[in-house]
């Protein structure tokens, strides 16, 4: 650019000066305007412009209210007419100051300064992100400046934009100047010239001027809206008329730096909104736009203040703020009223909300947030505009293009946050919400984003406090009254989640601002300080505390599952959490301690607030649960970080013991409510309620809710009683009754079903209550690795779905800690490809030490969302331990040590040491001893568990001033002496009084059948003994505290709890039991040894046979084992801890326990065999069955539908080789008979017919083609194989009769017919009830019955007909195989009379009637353009031709298979599973329908001489093709076919031995047309001296120089020049060349016809090497002499065997060559030369990394309707671009991919859809997606390119791509196949 624009500038120089007269260049002048009119610059003072006649120009233009001017008037009806149009040319001219607009803006931007990208973009550009540069998490580039940048290694990926965005490119407070690109490295503003002031001096002028009217439309052009609404057509209208306009703007931001001052200066000179927009003076038109606009702000709810006051609220000084606004409420006394006439918020007067309100808006501050508003420019007016009609897209891009000027930046941030709240007012009424968002988080995400300004707005403006109390006002329009606890008397408002502010998130755009701005250290930082602010948003969180409150259905299901649980979650994530997370990202350090103690100070005041208002005691109401505690978890976070980062002592910052009870209890409702969930108690509120304790644990959101929940509870555990605690625990999950040493129970709460899951859930949430460490010591990597290890042990999992289930909110994605943690952890296992076709992704799986070291189960169970995910973990544990042979059995959950905890916690391990958990512990362990109820073997492990963790953490000091403390734990004593668990094991406890019903038989030991059946499922409720009670517990202690802190909490506590737990009267009589128990803990766990192990006295202290275990016990930090390893660990743990202990373990086991009498097991115990074992049971015998299948099914893929294995069988041989049998006997697989196929009921294969095109894609290059990844790149069709024989048959067609040029050639390279099958058979008949069936059956398949498809009913192959077996023997094959002596002469006329014997059908059998349908079945398969190349429509020549092409085809398409040719010899799977045989007989028996007249068959040609008649050409007839320009192999397929079948092979190789001489004669005749005219005389002297030898017929030099010398005769030769430069280089024509060269030519034709022989004769091919395939297969074929001498080297020439004269038949074949060449000497040479060699087919080579291929194509037009399409696509096979499901390039109904699909595949597509990575594929009328073959680093696909990291391709699977393409085993190996109705 740097040229131009300094031309441009010196012609613009002299004219600038001041003074001078715009007409003295020419070049300046706008045309049809005269020199002398164009008024001076300096004449365009302010005064005198509206007089200038270009301003009058203006004026009339854009004034709204002309006479007249109804085009030009908004809404005036009409379109933008041409005076709009001239009107714009005009400002053009005038800014160019009469001048080229074009060249005016090149003068313009050659001043642009501008360092920064700025561009703007709208939905769904593809931009992209790079974390390693950004400073602000919403950094993006666009793709110009991201690849003109560095970011290799980066952390980066691709997105396509949801709101739309600008690049930050240059922008140093968003990005590091390092990622800039090379254009935006910062530019020092010294070499941008200063720029010249006349140059802009016309904009200056212009510009405020349409600005003005600009926005005199937008007044006029709104009409207050109805009630309903402003109506959207009205407001589209005018935008639409105002889009020229606008664009007009746009393009002048886009000038550059030095047009965007200008237009900045405009926008906020204030001086000049001030002069135009008064509405004073004499103008009707301003007055009248004026008071449109003071309607618009006062319909808004907006007042327009006296200007004196307004100063105060604008700009205020933080010391007179509040006064100046109080003054201005004095003064005006509207505000009250105004919020009435914001239609929405008239809710209020429902009372609730107008309480609330009133509380709310009685801070005059927030009043003048929500309700002023003054303009003072232009840019503000727009701004309220722009808000008014909804964030226009073009508008907004006008206002975001400015961006890049800083000063304006400043300006418009300002305003935009003095708009804030009246943006959220017309948010929470528009009707398009969702596109408002988007545009609103377009603007403000490029304000705040920045620190700088957000800071600088936060201090001017009070950003802090207008986001807050806009957010408050805004929920607050849905508050519902809370019916949690108290519903009668309840003060606390909810928000009401079924309102769609809620339902559609129409808050995110403003949550997702504030959650922007904390970002910033420094905005935050304000935030944490100001109380007021604090306090303000507490409040607003505690509209979230307890909403979507879930009452359990006790009665019958709930009518309407409500969905409001989503709106629930999603508004305490994004409102509450997010907010809290970004706080917390803030408070790392000591120094800001101070924050944390206020949030602190103001949650605590919040929560103390909320238990009042809800009128909350010590019970929480039953059978209510609410997973929403905002509070608690803002509370519990901060405590969590206080404590972690900023050293702060914990009891500084907890309440009082009385709260702290408060607290535990809602969190504790959650827990248990969590349980009763999972056992089904809440079935009757339906799904949504599972749904809600899913997303509670969900990895997205556990760590703002159940973590913190749980951290909670463990605070308090830490600090409050914890006898209290455990009994409050046992309580709140209903299982108090079950804790008793009695085998029946009364449970007045909870169901006999529900108690063993109840009891389960309370032990596995005490268990993680102790271990979980999240947030009491662990460091941040050891919780990443943590979250890693137990995700991985549930399942192997791709590197994304990791990221995605590890929202730990210290870690960024991708950051270096998560990459290592990763690599430690975990190995990769590459992705694999399964032989069926199924593709895994790349998986992470856990390395063997994490199973052996780190697996923990207490995590696993923490995070998993389904119960079958952690059985999912034990299973691979389990395997991992037998694989790695540390244990054979069936592993418990493994004991895991846990890290030590911050001392600020200790507290907690006191709840393992406690007499209420030991009683709990003993009671249990008893109830498992004894059998009672089926307590499950999780209950024991649980049980375990927490003994052992209270050995692990027991402190002994501690047990004696436990004891000394008596009061209330007297009652305790006749339990335990202390509360040390490491005593109290030891401690005996004889006898234990209990409750029990009167019928329990306490007396007998054996409970009778009837208790234990009916308890099966459960375990359950209520330890009494010794008049211990759980519940009397609790209370007593809840009193203490109470008593405490308060005294006239009693009065309120007893009546309220005391009637609630205790059994109603209705429940049986409860009478008391003495039972004997005589155990101690330590006792009971040596008995469960031997009841575990099965043995008496199976425990044996270990320690007596080696001591050193005591004083140094290795136990290692982590166990694996089972109950009885369990056990063992335990009993060794209590031992090296106390003497005592030791020497009571060492009685317990010498007393010989007496043996315990057999269990009587009555049959209803039998009936009620322990679930545990009968699940395991089942669980094993399923693994068996599974297993059993699994290798079946395997051993019957790799014999039926393996595509590549050689060396397996077919399941059943079609022909089986036993010479006894004198049929071929066939299985029927539906009706499962044997027998032979006959006339009557014949059994056909099953077979997939489908059109290829596979064939035509061959080219004669062995490197594929590479798809275009630019303009330059072009794929041309023509040099595949199916162009070449397109050109070839059209060439022959124009010279030759048509009846004889379908003889000549073969069809069937584009659309011919395959044939395939699975191997399997079945009656003819039988398969037609089956299709009948499948026409019945209703199920959705996925083919189409009417057109014949189905699934075979053994393999289910895809299938769509059957081809009939012809009824015939094996034997025969082999007598008719046995050789004649009969010589070739005899043979030849045997050959001539069968084929001229007339076919005649076989009379109407079964067998005949199938074979008909059949062919019209193969026919149908393929288009009618791919099987009529006749010039006369419907010719039998075309039947004929189609009928022995479907032979070549399959043949060919087996040799592709095979790999291009028969070196690895053998049948390949495809040629087991071939049915070619079957195929040729259906296809003899209809072309012996055709008889060729004797004449013209061309078997004569080849084997008599006739007379030459040189007249054959006359022109009236066109002559036949002559022989030599005959396909050899297409002749064999016409001669073997007209034969009688089947054929006899004497025959066959008489047929063979007669085309091999014409095709030699062929490749001599294209060698001496391919070689120089020298090269032709030595050769024809060298031949000529040899023609006399004895085996001259043999040789081909003789023959070659006899060729010549008959061709040379005629014109063929004579055209030489052109073509002499194409030849091979004469050097190079060697004998051994040219040998070569002969044996190239003629394998093809042997490789066919040698496999043809092998399907007929059932002959097995010969293995070779490559170099001796032709001499291999010449003998196969029998063309070889026998006596041939091995020695020679080897020469084609002696394969031939002329059944006459070889001279004369070569004269008789040159002459008709001759004869053609008279005329036609450059087409007879063309056809001479036959391409034979044809290379394999390939798909296009891809390139490496996708980008390529997407930067490309994305953005490509359509060369059919010149459009980017929406859903770009590109065939693989051939490289065209389509539009994918585009209606724009539909033509009848058939959408482009399918077109192409038939036009480029026969009916097969294989498209790469550009926008999602993935291939599609189109077969006949169905599709499937098969995948993608562009993976990430991490081996993953990414479909839609959602995550847009870089993807490159993956070799393998292209290669299973192309492989399942050449193969046509799409329809077998994808299962997901659907209709595309056309539509693709």
């Amino acid at each position: 650019m740097s040229i131009s624009v300094a031309l441009n500038l010196e012609s613009w120089e002299p004219t600038r000066r001041p003074g001078q007269r715009g007409g003295e260049k020419k070049a300046l002048q706008p045309e049809g305007a005269c020199a002398g009119a164009w008024p001076r610059a300096e004449e365009l003072g302010r005064s005198g412009y509206r007089e200038s006649w270009a301003g009058r120009a203006i004026a009339a233009v854009y004034s709204p209210t002309l006479p007249g001017g109804d085009a030009a008037a908004a809404g005036g009806g009409g379109g933008p007419g041409a005076a709009e149009e001239e009107a714009l040319e005009w400002c053009k001219c005038l800014l160019a100051g009469g001048g080229g607009y074009d060249e005016f803006c090149a003068a313009v931007r050659a001043y642009d300064p501008a360092a920064l990208c700025g561009l703007v973009w709208t939905a769904n550009f593809v931009a992209y992100r790079c974390r390693t540069c950004g400073i602000s998490p919403c950094m993006s580039l666009c793709a110009e400046c991201f690849h003109q940048g560095d970011h290799t290694g980066h952390d980066f990926n691709m997105f396509r934009s949801q709101a739309g965005g600008a690049c930050d490119c240059g922008d140093s407070n968003v990005m590091r100047e390092s990622g800039f690109c090379k254009r935006h490295q910062i530019k020092s503003s010294s070499n941008i010239p200063c720029v010249p002031k006349d140059l802009l001096m016309m904009s200056e002028f212009v510009l405020p001027r349409f600005i003005f009217c600009l926005i005199q439309y937008l007044r006029e052009g709104y009409n207050e809206p109805a009630a309903d609404g402003p109506s959207e057509k009205d407001l589209n209208k005018v935008l639409q008329l105002l889009e020229p306009q606008i664009s007009f703007l746009e393009d002048l931001t886009k000038m550059g730096g030095a047009m965007r001052s200008v237009l900045t200066q405009v926008l906020t000179n204030q001086q000049n909104y001030k002069d135009l927009t008064s509405g004073l003076g004499e103008n009707a038109c301003a007055k009248k736009s004026h008071e449109k606009y003071l309607i618009a702000l006062k319909s808004s709810g907006l007042t327009y203040p006296e200007d004196k006051l307004v100063y105060g609220v604008q700009e205020p000084s933080a010391g007179t703020s509040s006064l100046a606004v109080q003054g201005f409420v004095g003064a005006t006394g509207t505000l009250g009223q105004v919020d009435s006439s914001d239609e929405d918020d008239q809710d209020g007067s429902q009372g609730l909300g107008k309480r609330k309100r009133v509380k709310l808006s009685s801070g005059t501050k927030d009043q003048s947030i929500m309700d002023v508003l003054k303009h003072k420019s232009f840019l503000e007016e727009l701004l309220f505009w722009t808000i008014k009609y909804e964030f226009p897209q073009k508008m907004v891009t006008f206002l975001l293009n400015m961006l890049p000027d800083q000063e304006y930046k400043v300006a418009f941030t300002k305003t935009f946050v003095q708009h804030y709240a009246f943006i959220m007012k017309t948010l929470k009424k528009s009707h398009e919400s969702d596109t408002m968002s988007n545009r609103i988080v377009h603007i403000s995400v490029q304000l705040f984003s920045n620190e700088e300004l957000a800071r600088q707005v936060t201090e001017e403006c009070q950003l802090l406090d207008i986001m807050v109390t806009v957010l408050l006002y805004m929920m607050e329009s849905c508050l519902i009254k809370s019916e949690l606890q108290d519903e009668e008397n309840s003060l606390h408002v909810v928000v009401n989640c079924g309102e769609a502010l809620l339902k559609n998130n129409t808050y995110w755009p403003l949550v997702s601002d504030f959650i922007n701005i904390l970002s910033h250290q420094s905005v935050a930082k304000r935030f944490l300080e100001d109380h007021g602010l604090l306090v303000t948003w507490m409040n607003f969180v505690s509209f979230f505390q307890g909403m979507n409150l879930n009452k359990r259905e006790l009665n019958e299901h709930v009518e309407f599952e409500s969905q409001t649980y989503y709106a629930a979650f999603a508004a305490e994530l994004e409102a509450c959490a997010q907010p809290m997370w970004g706080l917390l990202s803030h408070c790392k350090v000591r120094e800001t301690q101070e924050y944390t103690r206020n949030v602190v100070r103001y949650c605590l005041e919040a929560l103390q607030d909320w238990f009042d208002a809800i009128n909350f005691v010590d019970e929480p109401a039953p059978n209510q649960v609410t997973f929403h505690l905002p509070l608690h978890r803002y509370y519990a976070m901060f405590l969590s970080k206080a404590v972690k980062c900023q050293e702060l002592d914990l009891d500084s910052i907890l309440p009082d013991q009385e709260m702290l009870m408060k607290l535990m209890i809602h969190p504790l409702q959650i827990q248990a409510s969590l349980a009763e969930i999972h056992s089904n108690m809440w079935v009757r509120n339906g799904l949504q309620i599972k749904g809600q304790a899913m997303t509670y644990v969900q990895s997205h959101f556990c760590n703002s809710m159940i973590d913190p929940d749980i951290y909670l509870l463990q605070v308090c555990a830490s600090r409050l009683d914890p006898d209290y605690f455990i009994s409050s625990v046992f309580e709140r999950f209903k299982v108090v009754d079950l804790l008793t040493m009695a085998s029946q129970h009364q449970n007045t709460v909870l169901d006999a079903e529900h108690e063993r899951s109840m009891l389960e859930g309370a032990l596995t949430f005490l268990v993680i209550l102790l271990s979980l460490r999240l947030h009491l010591g662990m460091s941040d990597d050891e919780i990443l690795r943590a979250e890693m290890v137990a995700q991985l042990c549930m399942n192997d999992r791709t590197h994304s779905s990791l990221l995605d289930l590890i929202s730990f909110n210290g870690i960024i994605p991708g950051s270096y800690s998560f990459e290592s943690v990763l690599s430690a952890v975990a190995d990769f296992k590459a992705p694999v490809f399964e032989p069926g076709g199924s593709m895994q992704q790349g998986m992470y799986t856990p390395k063997a030490e994490v199973w052996d070291q780190e697996f923990d189960p207490v995590m696993v169970i923490l995070r998993t969302v389904y119960r079958r995910d952690v059985q999912s973990a034990m299973d691979r544990y389990t395997a991992f331990l037998k694989q790695s042979g540390k244990f054979p059995g069936n592993p418990w959950p493994p004991y895991k040590k846990r890290t030590s905890l911050h001392p600020s916690y200790k507290g907690l391990m006191r709840l393992l040491h406690c007499k209420t958990l030991h009683i709990v512990l003993f009671t249990l362990l008893y109830k498992i001893l004894m059998d009672h109820q089926n307590l499950s073997e999780h209950v024991l492990c649980m049980v375990l568990y927490l003994i052992e963790l209270g050995l692990e953490n027991s402190a002994d000091e501690d047990s004696d001033e436990e004891v000394s403390m008596g009061g209330p734990e007297r009652c305790h004593d006749s339990w335990f002496p202390g509360s040390n668990l490491v005593s109290n094991m030891r401690h005996f406890i004889n006898y234990v009084r209990v409750r029990v019903p009167e019928t329990a038989p306490e007396v007998k030991r054996d409970s009778p059948a009837s208790t234990s059946s009916d308890n099966l499922g459960s375990l359950h409720n209520s330890g009494t003994a010794q008049v211990f009670s759980l519940v009397a517990e609790r209370r007593k202690k809840f009193q203490e505290i109470i008593n405490r802190s308060s005294s006239e909490a009693n009065q309120v506590v007893r009546p309220k709890t005391s009637n609630k737990w205790s059994a109603p009267g209705s429940a049986p009589q409860l009478t008391t039991a003495i039972l004997e128990i005589k155990e101690s803990i330590l006792s009971l766990l040596i008995k469960l040894h031997h009841k575990l192990s099965g043995k008496q006295n199976s425990y044996y202290p270990p320690w007596l046979d080696d001591i050193e275990i005591l004083i140094q016990p290795e136990i290692p930090k982590y166990s694996h084992g089972d109950g009885i390893t369990a056990v063992e660990r335990i009993l060794l743990k209590a031992a090296s801890q106390s003497r005592m202990n030791k020497r009571i373990i060492e009685e317990i086991c010498r007393k010989v326990t007496p043996p315990v009498p057999p269990k009587k097991v009555t049959t209803a115990e039998k009936k009620t065999l322990d679930k545990e074992e009968r699940r395991q049971k089942a669980r094993e015998r399923q693994q068996k069955l599974l297993a059993e299948f699994a290798s079946r099914q395997k051993s019957f893929m790799e014999t039926a539908m393996d595509v590549d294995s050689p060396e397996n069988d077919m399941p059943m041989d079609i022909t089986t080789a036993e010479p006894q049998v004198s049929e071929a006997v066939y299985d029927c697989v539906i009706c499962g008979q044997s027998g032979p196929s006959s006339e009557d009921r014949p059994t056909g294969l099953v077979v997939l017919l489908q059109a290829s095109s596979v064939l035509g894609q061959c080219r004669d290059n062995v490197e594929p083609k590479k798809l275009p990844i630019t303009e330059e790149e072009q794929i041309y069709p023509w040099d595949t194989c199916a162009a070449v024989h397109d050109v070839r048959l059209s060439l022959l067609q124009r010279y030759f009769k048509d009846s004889s040029c379908l003889l000549a050639v073969s069809i069937g390279w584009e659309g011919g017919v395959y044939v395939q099958t699975c191997g399997h058979t079945l009656h003819i008949d039988c398969h037609k009830s089956y299709m009948e069936s499948l026409r019945n059956d209703q199920v959705l398949q996925g083919f189409s019955v009417d057109k014949g498809e189905f699934t075979c009913p053994l393999c289910r192959q895809f299938a769509n007909s059957v081809l009939p077996c012809y009824p015939g023997s094996n034997v025969e094959s082999n007598l008719w195989q046995r050789p004649s002596n009969k010589s070739i002469q005899d043979l030849i006329k045997e050959v001539e009379e069968l084929q001229g014997r007339p076919g005649a059908f076989p009379s109407e059998t079964n067998l005949s009637k199938e074979m008909e349908s059949v062919m019209k079945d193969i026919k149908n398969t393929t288009q009618k353009k791919y099987r009529d190349y006749s010039k006369t429509p419907g010719s039998p020549d075309n039947d004929f031709l189609f009928m022995y092409s479907v032979a070549r085809t399959n043949l060919e398409l087996e040799l592709i298979h095979r790999g291009g040719n028969l070196c690895s010899g053998g049948a390949s799977t495809a040629g087991k599973r071939s049915c070619l045989n079957q195929l040729f007989h259906v296809l003899a028996l209809h072309m012996r329908l055709y008889s060729i007249d004797s004449e013209y068959n061309p078997w004569r040609k080849l084997t008599q001489l006739e007379e030459m008649n040189p007249q054959l050409g006359n022109e009236e007839q066109q002559p036949e093709v002559p022989i030599l320009y005959h396909d050899v192999t297409s002749l064999l397929l016409i001669q073997i076919l007209m034969m009688p079948q089947p054929l006899r092979k004497d025959h066959f190789t008489c047929i063979v031995k007669v085309l091999f001489t014409l095709l030699y004669t062929q490749a001599l005749v294209a060698l001496s047309v391919k070689c120089s005219e020298e090269d032709r005389s030595a050769w024809k002297h060298e031949g000529a001296l040899k023609k006399n030898t004895c085996d001259a017929e043999k040789s081909y030099e003789v023959l070659l120089s006899f060729v010549i010398s008959e061709l040379s005769k005629g014109k063929l030769y004579h055209e030489e020049g052109t073509q002499e430069c194409a030849m091979v280089n004469p050097t190079a024509w060697s004998p051994e060349f040219m040998e070569k060269y002969l044996q190239d030519f003629c394998l093809p034709f042997l490789r066919i016809t040698s496999l043809l022989q092998h399907h007929l004769f059932g002959e097995d091919l010969p293995s070779c090497q490559e170099e001796e395939e032709f001499s291999v297969l010449a003998s196969c074929l029998g063309l070889l002499p026998t006596f041939y001498q091995t020695e020679h080297p080897f020469v084609s020439a002696s394969c031939l065997d002329w059944p006459v004269p070889a001279y004369d038949i070569i004269t008789q074949w040159c002459f008709e060559i001759k004869s053609f060449t008279e005329r036609h000497a450059e087409q007879g040479k063309a056809l001479l030369i036959q391409e034979s060699k044809w290379k394999l087919p390939h798909l296009l080579q891809l390139p490496e990394n996708y980008n390529t291929i997407f930067q490309y194509y994305h953005r490509k037009t359509c060369s059919v309707c010149t459009k980017v399409p929406k859903d770009p696509a590109v065939c693989l096979v051939c490289g065209t671009f389509v539009c994918l499901k585009g209606s724009c390039c539909k033509q009848q109904s058939y959408c482009e991919c399918v077109l192409h699909s038939q036009n480029c595949g026969a009916g097969t597509g294989i498209f790469l859809l550009i926008n999602a990575s993935v291939i599609i594929i189109i077969r006949g009328h169905r599709f499937c997606l098969w995948g993608s073959v562009y993976l990430d680093a991490h081996g993953e696909e990414d479909r839609d390119l959602r995550r847009g990291k870089p993807l490159y391709i993956c070799k393998e699977r292209y290669k299973v791509l192309e492989q399942q393409w050449i193969s046509h085993t799409f329809d077998h190996i994808n299962k997901r196949w659907g209709p595309h109705y056309n539509a693709l």
